[in-house]
């Protein structure tokens, strides 16, 4: 990797971020939560979590809701009304073993 300045390299990163975002909100809408979640073990609720645990890294409250909606780009709701489609039952058992593998160990135990 080339010799990249601090600031050099986290606006790099942003703007990576940025592309994935726009990849995931705009280019490809058609992709599935489920299938990036049974495929990769983690999908675009990871990254607006993932969003909101920074904000809050850095004394910013942020809700599932507000974090989410950063992230989408709108309210989950309208997410899954214009883009949403309903999951198989094959998914659904694949879903249940990513996200125990994935999630469900990333969250903090109350």
């Amino acid at each position: 990797m080339p010799d990249i300045d601090p600031q050099t390299q986290i606006e790099l990163e942003a703007a990576a971020f940025r592309r994935l975002q726009q990849h995931l909100m705009q280019d490809r809408t058609d992709v599935q939560n489920i299938d990036m979640m049974n495929l990769a073990g983690f999908c675009r609720n990871c990254l607006s979590r993932w969003y909101q645990e920074a904000a809050a890294e850095r004394g910013i409250e942020m809700t599932k809701d507000e974090g989410r909606e950063a992230f989408y780009g709108m309210t989950m709701a309208d997410w899954k009304a214009n883009y949403q489609t309903d999951s198989t039952p094959e998914q659904d058992a694949t879903f249940q073993k990513a996200f125990a593998e994935n999630v469900a160990k990333e969250e903090p135990k109350s």
